[in-house]
């Protein structure tokens, strides 16, 4: 149910939430939402925390991920995604914003837009995909401060460092900041870009702290299941971009299927209906809340010209 016709809706912070998820045995599995609507869907497929995609946001805006977008901008997601399901969700905080004090902004706004948790990276912008090429790294110690003032400034946001270093600093170059940045407060490490399972065993047995693993398609790491990251030591997991592509690649059938056939006719049994579409958003439960909206009678079927 979404938050205006919701009777459960959850009372404790939403970062202590999440962290009684973590406590739980097993990898918490967190499967990307770049919209209110996809996290319904991964909800009711029985999802129990989500995460937002910095890749995700700035594609479904039309505009590529380097660090274009801002606290508010991503804020807006946050919030839709959150009254939408009222689950936990993790979000993408890219470089932070800023300096020491931008992420304090960030976190207090996250806080407040209802996220649970945020993973801030040791990039220097304009930053880049975690799985591209010539990532420019911020100093260590810059990047500790920057966890240490997040700390200072979370009432309840679970904090994940990113490290991209592996792939320029090498495996005892990440682990080396991993252990700083847990050092400045953080809660759990994002190992970035790993590119085999050796790598994400080493990493682990390396770092004691809860580690996030990253399954996003077509980048340096291979296609691992959730129980296999489990299994090298991984306390998360994220499908980051997931969701998009797959509504990205549907929609730019049905635009070509336009285009061909003049209409959408070959694409209905493609399409979620009015009807699921009306049960997956709860339409008459919110029509229920105002006796003003007479109820509304769903077609059956579509008319066939004569």
């Amino acid at each position: 149910m979404t938050y205006l016709i919701a009777t459960d809706l959850p009372t404790a912070p939403a970062g202590e939430r999440f962290r009684a998820l973590l406590a739980r045995p097993g990898i918490l599995q967190m499967p990307g939402a770049h919209n209110g609507m996809a996290a319904l869907q991964a909800k009711a497929a029985g999802f129990e925390a989500l995460y937002l995609s910095g890749a995700a946001m700035t594609a479904s805006m039309g505009i590529p991920d380097l660090g274009m977008i801002t606290v508010d901008e991503v804020c807006f997601f946050v919030r839709q995604i959150t009254r939408a399901t009222g689950l936990p969700l993790l979000v993408d905080g890219d470089t932070g914003y800023g300096e020491a004090l931008n992420v304090m902004h960030m976190v207090r706004s996250f806080e407040d837009a209802g996220a649970a948790a945020v993973h801030i990276e040791d990039q220097l912008l304009p930053k880049k995909c975690g799985h591209l090429n010539d990532k420019k790294l911020a100093d260590p110690v810059d990047m500790a401060a920057k966890i240490a003032a997040a700390r200072r400034a979370r009432r309840h946001l679970f904090i994940v460092a990113r490290t991209d270093a592996a792939a320029s600093e090498g495996m005892d170059g990440a682990v080396a900041r991993a252990k700083l940045y847990l050092e400045a407060g953080a809660d759990a490490i994002f190992p970035e870009a790993l590119t085999t399972a050796e790598m994400f065993r080493s990493f682990a047995a390396r770092v004691d702290a809860p580690l996030l693993a990253n399954m996003t398609e077509f980048g340096r790491t291979p296609f691992f299941t959730a129980a296999e990251f489990q299994d090298m030591g991984y306390r998360m997991v994220i499908w980051p971009v997931s969701s998009l592509r797959i509504a990205n690649k549907a929609q730019g059938e049905l635009y070509a299927a336009i285009r061909r056939d003049g209409g959408t006719q070959r694409m209905l049994d493609r399409m979620q209906t009015r009807a699921e579409l009306y049960e997956a958003i709860g339409y008459h439960d919110y029509e229920a809340l105002d006796a003003s909206i007479v109820t509304t009678v769903i077609p059956e079927g579509m008319p066939q010209h004569g």
